[in-house]
């Protein structure tokens, strides 16, 4: 078995049902307090990821024939339709299909860099898209 290429195997079992019922259960409780506070920095979290997109990129020459996919927050924004007021069962959705069409592993090698920022930056827009739409529903 050693050296055949072979992945070696968890040595402790995960179950991803198992996780994702005790998440949905209810017995994992977060403060309103925490949420807030977990969410004050976006921005800067943003600004942060956006720089260091920039330097990661820096040295990326496109070809001629293709067009990359922007990285900017008001283009993928745009693109997962944020711009227009969405209800929270939506986000899932929107998570997943951008997913399905931008994720890492689903693009060419030479753009894996690229997808990996534009998912990071879109799933930080959906979950503050997100955490407005519940505040706003409890007004």
């Amino acid at each position: 078995m050693e050296g055949d290429g072979a992945s070696a195997r968890p040595s402790i079992p995960f179950d991803y049902l198992s996780v994702a019922d005790e998440l949905h259960s209810g017995r994992i409780k977060v403060s309103a307090a925490e949420y807030r506070e977990a969410g004050t920095d976006l921005a800067s979290e943003f600004a942060a990821l956006l720089e260091h997109a920039k330097l990661a990129l820096a040295g990326e020459e496109p070809k001629p024939e293709e067009k990359l996919p922007p990285i900017d927050l008001e283009s993928i924004a745009v693109e997962l339709g944020l711009d227009q007021p969405k209800s929270t069962a939506d986000f899932g959705r929107i998570r997943r299909s951008f997913a399905f069409a931008n994720h890492p592993d689903r693009v060419a090698p030479h753009l894996r860099q690229r997808a990996m920022i534009r998912m990071q930056v879109a799933n930080m827009l959906i979950d503050e898209a997100k955490r407005r739409a519940v505040a706003g529903a409890r007004r």
